[in-house]
């Protein structure tokens, strides 16, 4: 054990993608991290990636966080503690990990976080009530169409996914609202103003909602973005100011030391 810790890097980042994301939907970050010569990891989630939505069928939001949390502590081996990057559902899951492993963890960084939803159907919003109703009918629930200017390198989400797996990610969400006050980390949200799929205030609600110091905690906002942050027309942008945070990280680490 002593030999492993010896060899561990300071920190590592653990990269976390969306609800009906591919991995690719969230690559662009991964060659520049790793330059900065810390390890990352980009794991794919359960029923993700497959060539049919319906291997999503069934799955549910805790077989995402276990898939997220297999890959933290494979992360952990190589790093003493973690910067975990979280794209809509995947900031969901990384508030999850950062109250379940507040000490291993150095920061968040929250992208387009799914605090509140544009669907109508989602918690918090005017038609959630009939969700139990709407399941029970629709089998399949259809999604827009990628909205963003470009979408360069990156691969489609699914057209449709499963009702049921729909269900559970608001379950997701309803299970992570109470948590957000047990955040202490520091986190940088970087969100988009012009969003069809989560609401941009979601960025405030959370901003003000986690219990992290004031000095900790900051917005980032793209103008002309929409969700799929790492794909549209500003993603060298969103790119550049992930890869200067996790630096100034890393520059911080190293002053500590």
């Amino acid at each position: 054990m002593a030999e492993q810790l010896a060899t561990q890097s300071p920190l590592g980042v653990l990269i976390i993608h969306g609800f009906t994301a591919t991995l690719e939907s969230v690559s662009a970050l991964y060659a520049p991290l790793s330059e900065l010569g810390i390890p990352v990891l980009m794991p794919q989630l359960a029923g993700h990636g497959a060539s049919s939505p319906e291997a999503l069928r069934g799955v549910t939001w805790e077989a995402w966080l276990k898939d997220a949390d297999k890959a933290f502590q494979e992360l952990r081996c190589l790093a003493e503690r973690v910067i975990i990057i979280g794209h809509s559902m995947g900031a969901l899951l990384a508030i999850h990990l950062a109250v379940r492993y507040e000490s291993e963890i150095d920061s968040l960084v929250l992208v387009a976080p799914a605090i509140k939803l544009a669907s109508l159907f989602a918690p918090g919003r005017p038609l959630h009530f009939a969700v139990p109703l709407v399941s029970g009918i629709i089998k399949k629930w259809d999604l827009k169409p990628y909205a963003g200017q470009s979408n360069v390198g990156c691969a489609p989400h699914y057209a449709w996914v499963p009702t049921d797996a729909v269900v559970s990610f608001f379950d997701l969400l309803k299970k992570t609202l109470p948590l957000l006050s047990k955040v202490t980390v520091p986190v940088f949200i970087l969100h988009n103003r012009r969003e069809s799929t989560v609401l941009s205030e979601s960025a405030t609600i959370l901003c003000d909602s986690i219990a992290t110091e004031p000095s900790e905690k900051s917005i980032g906002w793209l103008e002309r973005s929409d969700h799929q942050t790492f794909c549209d027309c500003e993603r060298e942008r969103a790119v550049n100011t992930i890869v200067d945070y996790v630096a100034g990280r890393i520059a911080r680490k190293s002053l500590a030391v």
